[in-house]
């Protein structure tokens, strides 16, 4: 069944490549080095229904130390049929950077979007941010932490898709950082620090809306995580309920590669477009 799937996403393609149009590696801010910069992608539909259309930017996971940004064009160009217009940015990755830097950048992204994104189509007073895994955590990070944006205005509202690091602060006093997947570049061996990477302790009346998956067969600490997340959460946006899927951790993700998924018609109801 899988086989076939893929092979008519594959059959699909020009059709996405009709009803899309991509923007490659556009320079959104500087990397680490001083002669690199860090590139994004957008995707615009050809025949967009208003002037200025909903954006979403997506923030890729990968255990904060792997992943790329053209791995998610799919995701990119779904959206982008279903009229809203989908920025994807890359980070840079552990052992090169921290979740600070990662944080920043990913701030950056967002103001480069505010700036820019009319000249795609799409309409600066209507971003939302959407992550899965460790992009999860970084959307939810400086949606939350004031560290990171001078007000998060911009931002009308967050999507987590099986978002891990939402308590980094507890899971690390369980289980202290260890050089494996490069966690003590990433998180430091420092608490104070683990806590300010943590977005549950940033949670209050100024975070924007949030709308969440689990899946049900995701890693436990997300679960636990996600769940600690949502009780907090809740003091301050009392109707926010998760949507719990039957998945493990990474087809939590890949089910949006598929055109037909329920997921969208699910995130175009969050954004108003349903």
């Amino acid at each position: 069944m899988k086989i076939n799937q893929y092979l008519l996403i594959l059959l699909m393609l020009p059709f996405f490549n009709c009803a899309s149009r991509k923007f490659k590696d556009v320079p959104y801010t500087k990397g680490i080095s001083k002669t690199d910069s860090l590139k994004l992608n957008v995707f615009e539909p050809r025949q967009p229904s208003a002037e200025k259309l909903p954006v979403i930017i997506f923030v890729h996971g990968g255990n904060w130390n792997t992943g790329d940004k053209d791995t998610y064009g799919l995701i990119g160009r779904n959206f982008a049929k279903r009229d809203v217009v989908t920025v994807i940015p890359s980070y840079t990755l552990s052992p090169k950077a921290n979740f600070d830097t990662m944080a920043k950048q990913i701030a950056e992204a967002l103001q480069w979007t505010e700036a820019h994104i009319a000249d795609y189509g799409g309409d600066p007073n209507q971003i939302y941010l959407m992550g899965h895994s460790a992009g999860g955590h970084l959307i939810a990070l400086i949606s939350t932490n004031p560290k990171y944006l001078e007000t998060t205005k911009a931002i009308k509202g967050v999507i987590l898709d099986d978002a891990a690091g939402l308590d980094m602060y507890s899971h690390l006093q369980q289980q202290p950082p260890k050089s494996e997947n490069n966690y003590k570049t990433t998180w430091t061996e420092d608490p104070e620090q683990w806590k300010a990477a943590s977005p549950i302790y940033f949670l209050s009346e100024a975070a924007p809306p949030f709308f969440i998956y689990v899946g049900t067969k995701t890693y436990q600490s997300i679960k636990i995580q996600n769940a600690a997340f949502l009780e907090r959460l809740n003091k301050f946006q009392p109707k926010v309920s998760p949507i719990y899927l039957k998945k493990k951790h990474v087809p939590m993700v890949t089910q949006f590669f598929w055109p037909w998924s329920d997921r969208y018609e699910e995130i175009l109801g969050f954004i108003g477009l349903k």
